[in-house]
């Protein structure tokens, strides 16, 4: 086969790219190798190979650069600093499927290499709903040309971070991205730490400047292809119900003997000028939190429920408390790890619903250790929720922020998936499309992180069922936007 192939390599120095350089032009297929650097770094030694002259790997500038040399019919980009290794007649393989599928990109499964280790690192499938900006394809990225040019044509904005998002929205909206569920390729892996502890990195505040960009390409996006939803709610009466308890905070849990009494403990502390109690639906614990549970039931406000079922995830327990006769107007959550910071959260959250007409109210939150002492990335507040954009942005990030808090008779109707990943998420979705989100941006509430989280350290495997989940969420809710703005 003749040479079809443009690539287009990151370039730090000769060390770090020369094993890469050396197994790509042993493959015939490969035309010219471009080397994307910063600065006024030289080639030196390295033969055969362009150096192309760039601002930053992620740019609007970088991407239309590439489009300008991608002069053959597919375009190879890789996204990393460390060696890259093709498996046997890899290349071959992504340029008969790019051709079969008429696709605009394709990306596969591979290996990531950690010092002697070989860790297999399967990808998920592209979906409509698939919007996250750090959405995993692996670190090669093979393009049709044709396409990667047709779509750059369309890219308005000059972005410093979110030049390649961008490109990949735009290459959606017009092209398949296919997914190669075979071990095509080898990368060297730096970023060893564990599930629990990459999960904050868009919220980190040092990232705020390339999350508007990210936003904004996202809201572009929506805006292109009929999702976009623009800042009018309905509006809520809130005495049209009647209600026992003005509030109810509700604690899913499954043996965190650990830490329940600490959770509990913060919900009764509160001091209200409204009746509130607390459901704690305890799903068959078999570590004694069913016990510590029961001490707490001489307080009448303490309701402990025991499911006669065993199929339901914190979702299920979650739908179990809220249709209970005892539930209060406004529902506030408290998971089992967690505590309220101080005795005036429930007040604060309550106020929100009133102070601004919402349906939910999403708080703010500190990161902790388990002695409850402040750790990084600290305090996470969300404030790229914005009542003018947070509903379109929700379909990008991977969270809405916690606690979360509802009114009753709309979560009654609208259900909690039985799920125990994303059920939050979807909440938020869905409530978003028609009604206001509040916020609270004080403190409200310490999650301690641990090695018992449920998050903290996940495989592969179930990353990718959870995002996986949470891009079909995505989908749904997109889909129903788009129905939504079709009817007006």
């Amino acid at each position: 086969m003749k040479s079809v192939i443009n690539c287009f390599i990151p370039f730090i120095s000769e060390e770090q790219v020369r094993t890469t350089i050396e197994k790509l032009k042993g493959v015939e297929e490969v035309s010219k190798i471009y080397l994307l650097a910063t600065g006024s770094k030289t080639i030196g030694t390295l033969e055969n190979c362009l150096l192309l002259h760039i601002d930053s790997l992620y740019s609007s500038a970088t991407i239309r650069a590439i489009a300008e040399h991608s002069d053959t019919l597919f375009t190879l980009l890789y996204t990393k600093f460390t060696t890259l290794d093709f498996g046997l007649f890899s290349l071959q393989r992504m340029i008969h499927i790019a051709e079969d599928t008429n696709s605009g990109m394709v990306y596969a499964d591979h290996y990531q290499i950690s010092g002697d280790n070989q860790v297999s690192a399967p990808v998920i499938d592209y979906q409509q709903g698939s919007l996250r900006d750090d959405f995993d394809f692996g670190s090669v990225l093979f393009f049709s040309s044709e396409a990667f040019k047709e779509s750059v044509d369309r890219m308005k904005n000059n972005y410093c971070s979110a030049g390649l998002y961008d490109l990949r929205l735009k290459l959606s909206q017009k092209y398949s991205l296919v997914h190669i569920n075979e071990y095509l390729y080898s990368e060297i892996e730096k970023d060893t730490r564990k599930s629990g502890d990459k999960i904050f990195d868009y919220v980190d505040p040092k990232n705020r400047n390339i999350q508007i960009e990210m936003e904004e390409a996202c809201t572009e996006h929506l805006k292109d292809i009929g999702g976009y939803l623009p800042p009018v709610f309905d509006k809520i009466s809130f005495d049209e119900f009647n209600f026992e308890y003005e509030a109810t905070v509700i604690i899913p849990v499954r043996n965190r003997i650990r830490t329940i009494r600490e959770a509990i403990n913060s919900v009764l502390n509160q001091k209200t000028l409204f009746r509130f109690n607390l459901i704690v639906i305890d799903n068959h614990s078999t570590d004694g939190t069913s016990e510590a549970i029961d001490k707490f039931t001489a307080d009448k406000r303490v309701i402990h429920l025991i499911p006669e079922r065993n199929d339901l995830g914190i979702g299920g327990c979650w739908n179990m408390g809220v249709n209970h006769q005892k539930c209060g107007k406004f529902v506030i959550q408290l998971d089992s790890d967690d505590v309220y910071k101080d005795e005036n959260t429930l007040t604060t959250m309550v106020n929100a619903f009133y102070q601004q007409n919402c349906a939910m109210v999403v708080g703010t939150y500190l990161i902790t250790n388990f002695e409850m002492k402040e750790i990084a990335p600290g305090i996470i507040d969300h404030k790229e929720w914005t009542s003018e954009n947070g509903r379109n942005n929700a379909l990008r990030i991977n969270g809405l922020g916690a606690p979360r808090a509802f009114y009753t008779p709309i979560l009654r109707q609208i259900k909690v998936p039985n799920t125990s990943y994303g059920e939050d998420y979807a909440l938020g979705l869905n409530f978003s499309r028609h009604y206001q989100i509040g916020r609270v941006y004080d403190v409200v509430y310490f999650c301690r992180r641990w090695d018992d989280n449920s998050d903290a350290s996940l495989d592969r495997g179930k990353v990718n069922r959870n995002n996986l989940y949470k891009d079909r969420i995505r989908s749904w809710e997109l889909q129903a936007r788009i129905a939504l703005n079709n009817k007006k």
